[in-house]
C-alpha cells in the first residue's frame, strides 16, 4: 500500500511542503533538502541551476538517447481522462529553441505517483523540441494528492543539452477547484506562466498548453554556460 509520504514526495520538497497547513513552505523545503541530501547532482551530464532543486538529477535517469518531439507520459490504456499537453519553447529573445529536452511527470488518476525505479514514479516522459521549438506529451489528466489541498499539476524540467538543467513552474489547470487565489499568487513564473485553461475536444481529450521561455526567472541562469559545471557543483 502506498503511504501518504510516498504520495507526496514524488514531486520534491517544494510540492510536498506546499500542502502542509500552518507552516511556511520554504521552511519545510529547507528541512526536506536537509533530509534528502540533494546538494549534489548525482553525476548529471549538465549542471543543475535554479537551486534549491530536490530531485533535479532524476531528469537524466532513464532518458532515451534520442527523444522525439512527441512522447507519452502515461502509456496507452492508463486509467484516467486522456490529455494532450503541448507547447513551444523559446529563448529570451522570443525565437524558437529547437533541440531542448522537456521532461514531464505527474501522478495517476488517484493522485499517486505509481511505484517505479525513481521517486518520480512511472508516469514520466521526455520530448526534444523540433525545428519550430514545439513539443507534445500524450498522457492523462493527473489528480491532486489525496487528502491534501494541493491542486492537479504536471511537473516540468528543462534540459538544455550541453548547458544546464532546471525545473520550471508546474503546469496547473485554471478549472481546478483546488487552484485557490493563494496558490495562483504563489507561482513564480519560472519558465513563463504555468497556469493553463484546459479544453476538452469533441473526442473527449483534454488539451492544455504550456509554452516555455528558457531560463525565465530561474535563479543562476546566467551561469548556464556551455561546457562549465559538468561536475554538478551547486
Amino acid at each position: 500500500m502506498t503511504t501518504d509520504t510516498e504520495r507526496t514526495t514524488g514531486g520534491g520538497g517544494r510540492e510536498a511542503a506546499r500542502g502542509a497547513p500552518g507552516v511556511p513552505w520554504r521552511v519545510l523545503l529547507a528541512a526536506a533538502l536537509a533530509l534528502g541530501g540533494c546538494a549534489r547532482d548525482g553525476g548529471a551530464a549538465e549542471p543543475v541551476v535554479g537551486r534549491p532543486c530536490e530531485g533535479c538529477e532524476i531528469v537524466f535517469e532513464g532518458m532515451p538517447a534520442a527523444p522525439g518531439a512527441s512522447a507519452r507520459i502515461a502509456p496507452e490504456g492508463e486509467p484516467g481522462e486522456p490529455m494532450v499537453v503541448e507547447g513551444i519553447v523559446r529563448n529570451a529573445a522570443g525565437k524558437a529553441a529547437p533541440g531542448v529536452v522537456v521532461y514531464g511527470y505527474h501522478t495517476d488518476a488517484n493522485g499517486i505517483y505509481p511505484r517505479a525505479a525513481t521517486r518520480h514514479g512511472r508516469l514520466r516522459g521526455w520530448a526534444r523540441t523540433g525545428p519550430d521549438g514545439g513539443y507534445r506529451f500524450d498522457t492523462i489528466r493527473p489528480a491532486g494528492y489525496p487528502g491534501t489541498a494541493i491542486p492537479q499539476h504536471v511537473h516540468f524540467h528543462v534540459l538544455e543539452p550541453g548547458r544546464c538543467t532546471y525545473y520550471v513552474d508546474d503546469l496547473l489547470f485554471d478549472d481546478d477547484p483546488r487552484l485557490t487565489e493563494a496558490e495562483r499568487e504563489r507561482q513564480q513564473g519560472r519558465g513563463g506562466p504555468g497556469i493553463a485553461r484546459p479544453e476538452r475536444d469533441a473526442t473527449g481529450i483534454w488539451r492544455a498548453r504550456r509554452d516555455l521561455v528558457l531560463g525565465e526567472r530561474v535563479p543562476g541562469y546566467d551561469e548556464c554556460e556551455r561546457g562549465e559545471g559538468r561536475s554538478g557543483g551547486g
